[in-house]
């Protein structure tokens, strides 16, 4: 039954009390080591493709992993500073965005601006943005994305793992593999909700896990204690500082002559080991679904209830094409604390549970998993705990407690496809292994309001109702319907807090490895400038006594929605310019608070604090 009119605080008790319920029970999760896993991953996470190092060309797992290597030397891996729960927190990762020129990516109240692949086919060729070494590290992840845009428009139905130049087609078993359940009891969910299921876990995890799992793509994973995030938080330099990269003393030419690791031949080909007995703690677990899984079904409908009807979703189709890459590195010695995967026993997490936000809807992801120096011992273990030393994937299906976890441990040149609607119905998270690792995950940017051009053409739209005097060169507006002129203010709100602020927060930190956003972000303020100057004609017609009645209050109401966002927002961007965590970053990471400028600039129509006209024109509609 539906409580469409329970509050968010109601909400968290009675998760509270049905992980409570729960106790110290774990949800079964099945390793390859283990009887039913092939039959679980057949039934329960049929969109995951694992592909072998051993399957990809040599030469291009040494591009690859040269180009990690060269982006990490050159300090342009840095940490993000995101925005959750209405506070700044650190990722634990430190990352950059690579993709097709113009391109960005927005996560967590960010945007990420793409530094260019640096192809041949595009024209950078004659800009000198960077140096050859950047660029040739960037070129190297422009081939990669190019081998996994044809690799996975390859792949066919059924395909599960890829030991060799060809996928191997897994089919579903009917044995007497009775551990692992069929059932797909889920409940997808849209990350960018951020309403996971364990977005209100306090009274099991505390508040430091709720943060965690909210976020998503490898971001922040909870490794402090709620209030030490601001002291704890260290920038990227003094990470680097903690922390050196080993590389392999096995040549790049191993990923040719390797065999597959016999955990993972054993758990595809069929001789399974003894089984483990997960289903010592199933039954307590099916117990707890029904009444977890349908308060979950319900807080999901309340939600629905509440918003407004979805704008059509943007459909993969055709050949795959990613966009945009977000490499990620991470050193799990560098940590001072790595939370424990608090449902099935996983293991520590470098990255919580979390959906990848911000896609093509049914568009697949793929990443590369590349770790510094791999425990070779693994190869020929029997048993399941020398996985522990490899990063693992953990996947379950969202909104269920019903079905088994799913754990894959990852060598390194090892890739991962999440295929079809895998992304959407089912989470996944990123557990630590034993030495530093590299990722690079391939994925297809919905980018409708996410690119350089998208942006311009915005821009024009504003400026077209923008008269200049060839002259004089004194402006006026040429329409002034109000809705017109809302349209107009919003364009200029958009270019301001989307774009411009973005950009300066945390953006330009890129600028000194790849200068190529430089101009055009030069060319958005200038843009921006003229918005503030239509802004200040817009106010002249509000407060002339000589504009129609009807029509002036319509204008005044919204010129002044308008500027209090406007002023709030830029009260918000300050604050979190000058928090005590911006301040631990060194300058050339450091947020720089722009536009900004002080009350007697004489090149600005407008003053940066607005609150003087808000409350003209707050009295101007009362005296109406």
């Amino acid at each position: 039954m539906k409580r469409s009119g329970d509050s968010e605080g109601e909400k968290r008790r009675k998760r509270r009390r049905l992980l409570q319920e729960l106790g110290d029970q774990k949800i079964p999760f099945l390793g390859p080591t283990e009887r039913g896993f092939q039959q679980l991953w057949d039934s329960s996470y049929t969109g995951l493709v694992l592909r072998r190092s051993c399957s990809l060309p040599v030469e291009l797992h040494a591009k690859v992993e040269a180009a990690f290597l060269t982006l990490r030397k050159k300090g342009s891996l840095l940490r993000d500073l995101v925005r959750v729960r209405d506070r700044d927190v650190f990722t634990a990762v430190s990352r950059a965005l690579l993709g097709e020129p113009g391109h960005t990516y927005r996560y967590l109240d960010t945007r990420l601006f793409a530094i260019p692949w640096h192809s041949e086919d595009n024209e950078l060729k004659a800009e000198n943005c960077c140096d050859p070494d950047f660029r040739a590290a960037c070129k190297a992840l422009w081939e990669l994305n190019n081998f996994f845009c044809s690799d996975v428009s390859q792949l066919k139905e059924g395909d599960r793992l890829v030991q060799g130049a060809k996928a191997v087609n897994t089919e579903v078993k009917q044995g007497d593999e009775g551990d692992s359940e069929d059932s797909k009891n889920s409940e997808g969910v849209d990350s960018e909700s951020r309403q996971s299921e364990e977005g209100d876990t306090e009274s099991k995890h505390s508040e430091e896990w709720d943060i965690e799992s909210k976020h998503s793509d490898e971001g922040c994973s909870g490794t402090k204690a709620e209030g030490e995030w601001e002291t704890g938080s260290k920038h990227s330099s003094e990470e680097g500082e903690s922390s050196q990269i080993k590389q392999c003393e096995t040549s790049v030419s191993s990923h040719s002559e390797a065999k597959c690791p016999t955990w993972v031949t054993k758990a595809i080909c069929g001789s399974e080991p003894k089984p483990v007995g997960p289903e010592d703690n199933e039954k307590p677990v099916a117990q707890l679904k029904h009444s977890l899984s349908d308060y979950h079904i319900e807080d999901k409908e309340n939600r629905e209830s509440r918003c407004s009807p979805p704008s059509l979703p943007i459909l993969c189709t055709g050949p795959v094409k990613f966009n945009v890459t977000l490499l990620n590195y991470m050193d799990p010695a560098a940590m001072s604390q790595l939370k424990e995967e608090p449902y099935y026993g996983m293991g520590k997490m470098a990255v919580g549970w979390h959906h990848d936000e911000n896609l093509v809807t049914h568009s697949p992801v793929a990443v590369y998993s590349y770790s510094c120096c791999p425990d070779q011992k693994g190869e020929s273990s029997e048993g399941g705990s020398s996985e522990r030393s490899f990063w693992r994937i953990g996947l379950k299906v969202a909104w269920d407690i019903h079905t088994p976890g799913l754990m894959l441990p990852l060598e390194s040149g090892d890739c991962y496809y999440m295929r079809d609607d895998l992304n959407t119905t089912h989470q996944h998270c990123v557990l630590a292994g034993d030495t530093a690792r590299f990722s690079s995950t391939h994925r297809v940017a919905e980018c409708s309001r996410g690119t350089l051009a998208y942006i311009q053409s915005r821009c024009q739209e504003a400026l077209s109702n923008l008269r200049t005097d060839p002259e004089t060169g004194s402006h006026s507006l040429l329409a002034l319907l109000p809705t017109t002129l809302q349209h107009c203010e919003e364009i200029h709100n958009e270019v301001e807090f989307e774009w411009l602020r973005q950009y300066w927060f945390q953006g330009r930190r890129y600028t000194r490895f790849c200068s190529w956003w430089s101009r055009p972000m030069e060319q958005l303020e200038n843009d921006w400038r003229l918005m503030e100057t239509m802004t200040k004609l817009f106010l002249v017609m509000v407060e002339d006594d000589g504009t129609a009645g009807d029509n002036r209050r319509d204008m005044a109401e919204t010129l002044l929605s308008a500027l209090t966002d406007r002023h709030q927002q830029r009260q918000t961007w300050r604050d979190r310019c000058h928090s005590t965590l911006a301040q631990t970053l060194p300058p050339e990471e450091a947020p720089v608070d722009r536009p900004f400028w002080g009350v007697d600039d004489p090149s600005m129509p407008l003053p940066f604090d607005l609150a003087d006209i808000i409350n003209r024109v707050e009295s101007l509609l009362w005296r109406m």
